[in-house]
């Protein structure tokens, strides 16, 4: 199953593929829809522990797939993201809004390591719950 993930917006993401050029986009469907963002570390717990699988920025991933509590599937297709890059003039005086967009992007950063750390503590028995 597929865990979905929409926009504060309501807009719902395809999932999008790329491999040699070709890019496949798929509409999953499935049991679980959570609010990109704040709540997008659902989707991975729900995906840890058995639920179904998500598609995030492999950044958002990677710790779990260290840890070996998430397993990466279609490779082959991911699409290279190099990161999230913000540009805008001067380091002095940042408007408030960006200043809190940066630290929320950091704070999830760091949120998706320690969830991984954890969540090899507390890796559910092979073959799921």
């Amino acid at each position: 199953a597929c865990l979905r993930g929409r926009f504060a917006s309501g807009a719902m993401p395809l999932w999008e593929f790329e491999r040699d050029g070709e890019v496949v986009q798929v509409d999953p469907a499935g049991p679980l829809l959570v609010t990109l963002g704040g709540a997008a570390d659902l989707a991975v717990d729900a995906a840890i522990a058995g639920t179904g699988i998500v598609s995030l920025f492999e950044d958002w991933l990677r710790p779990h797939f260290e840890s070996g509590v998430l397993e990466p599937v279609l490779e082959p297709w991911w699409q290279s993201f190099s990161g999230p890059f913000l540009y805008y003039p001067g380091r002095r005086l940042v408007p408030a809004p960006l200043r809190a967009f940066i630290d929320f992007i950091k704070a999830s950063a760091d949120r998706s390591r320690h969830s991984a750390k954890s969540a090899q503590r507390k890796r559910p028995p092979e073959g799921g719950l």
